[in-house]
């Protein structure tokens, strides 16, 4: 993996919500050319198997843009880490050939 400063996303994905789709956008200046768009499977309250099937053979970086506690419970069957979602902060993971590794959780606090 690049480091985090050379990292560019080719697809950003958001929940239908404002507030996400606010977020997202922010993400469009590392790659005003990467596809955005709206997801099914973000939404606070879907079940995570939803995004599980969207990534399954998905190859490009992605930017998941969704709430809680729905992010803590993708996060959770990512990576098996059970320790709670940095509040409006982000988590880094990365599949390989171990499965799917967390690299960096950052608090939006900081």
């Amino acid at each position: 993996m690049a480091g985090l400063g050379a990292w560019v996303p080719a697809a950003i994905w958001h929940s239908g919500k404002l507030r996400a789709r606010q977020t997202a956008e922010i993400f469009l200046a590392l790659n005003p050319f990467a596809e955005f768009k709206m997801v099914r499977g973000l939404g606070p309250d879907d079940p995570p198997d939803l995004m599980l099937g969207a990534l399954s053979g998905e190859t490009r970086d992605l930017v998941l843009v969704g709430h809680l506690p729905y992010l803590e419970a993708l996060r959770r069957r990512l990576s098996a880490i059970d320790s709670p979602f940095p509040l409006h902060g982000l988590v880094l993971v990365e599949y390989g050939a171990d499965g799917w590794q967390e690299w960096l959780a950052l608090s939006g606090d900081l």
